[in-house]
């Protein structure tokens, strides 16, 4: 038990949480952004929490902060690259298609629509709107848009989608004193977030029809 305490003292359990924290969130947010089925928003905003808990809060949440928008910007320039080479490729590429099946033709006529009226400030915009990420990213592969100039628009996005999805965790956070009720609470309002267009979206399909 002497050896056992030592250690804990070694080594303190923020710093272990810092250590392990810090490169999953990255590689977790990496991955969501290549593979859309990772709940990435969810992610950061339990990350923002479990960061508004520790002993220094702001150089915590500012780790957070960089660490999401870093990954979030890197997985999109991977997959945007990747969706170039296909868009290239004679027999495309699954990266490509994976794209396309994640972009219904309603999405992808209205992003293609509102990128050509209104450029960059759609696809910062897109990060922002639950599932409309991939859409914009497919009509900025249409259109040819070349990698530069994707990833000159895509920073601001990932940021601006990287404070929004903090502050939703700092909200839970400062509602609870415990962690896990602030992230328990962060967690559901992401998903309420995430859910509210689609329901909308119903919801005016049953009025209309």
């Amino acid at each position: 038990m002497t050896w056992l305490a030592a250690a804990s003292t070694t080594v303190p359990p923020e710093t272990t949480q810092q250590a392990l924290g810090y490169p999953s969130l990255f590689l977790l947010v990496l991955i969501g952004a290549l593979v859309p089925v990772v709940p990435t928003g969810a992610l950061v905003s339990s990350a923002a929490v479990v960061a508004f808990h520790q002993t220094a809060p702001p150089f915590s949440l500012a780790l957070v902060f960089v660490t999401a928008s870093l990954a979030a910007f890197l997985g999109d320039v991977a997959l945007y690259w990747l969706g170039r080479r296909g868009m290239g490729s004679k027999n495309g590429s699954r990266w490509l298609e994976a794209i396309r099946a994640r972009a219904p033709e309603d999405r992808l006529a209205q992003a293609q629509e509102k990128l050509a009226g209104h450029g960059v400030a759609v696809l910062v915009l897109s990060r922002l709107v639950p599932a409309g990420r991939i859409p914009v990213m497919l009509a900025c592969l249409m259109t040819r848009w070349p990698l530069r100039r994707f990833a000159r628009g895509n920073l601001p996005a990932c940021l601006a989608w990287a404070v929004t999805y903090q502050l939703i965790g700092i909200l839970g956070g400062s509602l609870f004193e415990e962690p896990w009720e602030g992230v328990a609470a962060a967690v559901a309002l992401t998903v309420l977030v995430s859910a509210a267009p689609g329901v909308w979206r119903r919801v005016r399909g049953t009025a209309g029809a």
